[in-house]
């Protein structure tokens, strides 16, 4: 059976990182999100890992083989604890495949068992970052067709209260 992992701050989860869930989800048996939770960087976070958590649970609800999960540390030492082999990693553009390049690395000399894969964005996402889409909701935009419903929820209720 392959299990693999794919981690990432999902700040908010976008149609893009929706994709590649379920792109992976048809080729391996079984795929953790991995849901960073960093302690350094708490107040930077538009949404809290326990709404973070809660978004992609509903976004991926359909896909019966992920699992939505947080995690603390290095990637590396993650997946050294959960006895998994496998990253997937979704690229959007040069710029992205030059960061996530640079990331393999260095999660392979932290652990040496641990192989990454990339899976290229839908042309249709490949522009959408949570950056932008986040943005876009600041400022009172329509973000629907760029997030899951959850996410999109999520937004307008955390813009419109103020947040």
């Amino acid at each position: 059976m392959m299990h693999v992992v794919y981690p990432g701050s999902f700040d908010p989860f976008t149609n893009g990182h929706l994709d590649v869930a379920e792109r992976a989800s048809r080729l391996f048996d079984r795929v953790t999100i991995a849901v960073l939770e960093n302690a350094a960087k708490k107040g930077r976070y538009l949404f809290s890992i326990e709404e973070r958590l809660e978004i992609i649970r509903a976004s991926t609800k359909h896909l019966p083989n992920v699992e939505v999960e947080a995690f603390q540390g290095l990637l590396a030492e993650y997946m050294r604890q959960k006895g998994l082999r496998v990253i997937v990693k979704g690229l959007r553009a040069v710029s992205d495949y030059e960061y996530e390049l640079q990331m393999a690395h260095l999660n392979r000399q932290l652990n040496p068992e641990v192989e990454t894969l990339f899976i290229l964005a839908a042309t249709r996402w490949a522009f959408v970052s949570s950056t932008m889409v986040k943005e876009i909701a600041r400022y009172g935009g329509d973000v629907g067709r760029f997030v899951p419903p959850p996410a999109a929820r999520a937004l307008r209720a955390k813009f419109q209260g103020g947040n």
